[in-house]
């Protein structure tokens, strides 16, 4: 009967931690995409991309978001649901019932080890796979897509360096009244005026194709205007070739075997090295932190006696201690990538406070658990 209770316990305040735990990180994830996204509207407005396209880039960031926050969210959730339970006196029915401090904390523990299953399920293999499609559709989007995004009668920045007017464009493709101003040499500038013209792709390179136009630029030196004329000519709207046919991989975007092995051709700097190792020791210990910041609510709800008029000091060293450890994670990670030697610290920053919590709210439990055996062995033998 005991048995059947505690499982049916167990049930009971895991749907609890679960629901508070998919609603406190969806929303607060969608709090962030709607604060970083506002970094991409420039994309929407400069190059006339649709609300489609908008959406597609920024649901990328989505994962990445979702693994940074989710071990805060299951500490908030923990902290919640069971200052809730301690504050409808449910704890102390709990406690009444013979329950021991960790048949109370297991459900939080299911709730935690859930949520570092998924936190490692992002950081190994979803969130560097959906960074490097960020990357590479933003990429695409400065350096390719933008100039087939011509709208008439606006001039288009398809880069930093050039920009395209058209009066009108055919079902058929045809472009009508083209101005081009090209500044990708700085020693010159020069405009483009065509008749007519039309889009191609060269190979991987976008590039618009004019007819009867000319080509029109200042010469520095004698300060007299030169004209040339032609009846075809083909231009490249990439911008910069430097800056948009060479794309360098982020570090967020590589797997787990690239950042402990990388290509020796990919470490641009002495120092890469070591920022390649600390990232992938932070991917494989950031998910402990679940653990840890689960502990720390436990500690500061289960291990505190019931008080009538609410107990505000625990939650708050809690909290606090929470954002210390969040902070500590941060300066570990800082100087493990000056001194690798350190990484060892961001693992210890990860586990070690649970372990701590652990200790603090079931040692003495577990002494006593081991204690009552071997006070029965004695008594057993001289009754025989």
């Amino acid at each position: 009967m005991i048995a059947f209770s505690a499982t049916r316990l167990d049930r009971y305040v895991l749907r609890q931690l679960l629901a508070a735990l998919l609603a406190a990180t969806g929303g607060l994830a969608a709090l962030i995409w709607l604060t970083q996204s506002l970094r991409f509207v420039s994309l929407v407005v400069d190059r006339g991309l649709s609300l489609r396209v908008f959406l597609q880039l920024t649901g990328l960031l989505i994962p990445g978001f979702v693994a940074v926050i989710l071990p805060i969210t299951t500490f908030v959730v923990t902290q919640f649901v069971y200052q809730r339970l301690a504050g409808d006196r449910e704890l102390t029915v709990m406690r009444a019932a013979g329950l021991s401090s960790f048949a109370i904390a297991r459900p939080a523990l299911y709730c935690a080890g859930l949520a570092i299953v998924v936190a490692y399920l992002l950081n190994v293999w979803i969130v560097p796979a959906s960074y490097h499609n960020f990357r590479q559709y933003e990429f695409e989007i400065r350096n390719k897509m933008a100039a087939f995004l011509l709208q008439e009668g606006v001039f288009t920045p398809v880069s930093d360096t050039m920009t395209v007017y058209i009066r009108s464009r055919d079902r058929d493709g045809t472009l009508h009244g083209i101005m081009v101003e090209d500044d990708r040499q700085t020693n010159s500038r020069a405009t483009i005026l065509a008749e007519n013209g039309k889009l191609e792709v060269n190979g991987d390179t976008p590039q618009v194709v004019l007819f009867n136009g000319s080509r029109e630029e200042i010469d520095r030196k004698t300060g007299r205007l030169n004209t040339l004329t032609f009846k075809r000519n083909a231009i490249d709207l990439t911008g910069d070739s430097k800056d948009s046919d060479v794309r360098y991989r982020d570090v967020t975007e590589m797997s787990i075997g690239e950042l402990l092995h990388p290509d020796p051709h990919a470490l641009l700097h002495a120092g890469d090295r070591g920022k390649f190792l600390v990232e992938a020791h932070r991917r494989l210990s950031a998910p402990l932190t679940a653990f840890s910041f689960a502990m720390v609510a436990l500690v500061a709800v289960v291990s505190g006696a019931f008080s009538r008029h609410g107990n505000v000091v625990r939650p708050l060293v809690a909290i606090m201690a929470v954002v210390g450890l969040v902070v500590l994670g941060l300066v570990a990670q800082n100087i493990a990538t000056r001194t690798p030697a350190l990484i060892p610290l961001i693992w210890l920053q990860a586990l070690l406070p649970g372990l701590i919590c652990c200790a603090m709210l079931f040692g003495r439990e577990f002494r006593l658990a081991r204690s009552i055996p071997d006070r029965a062995a004695p008594r057993a033998t001289v009754s025989a």
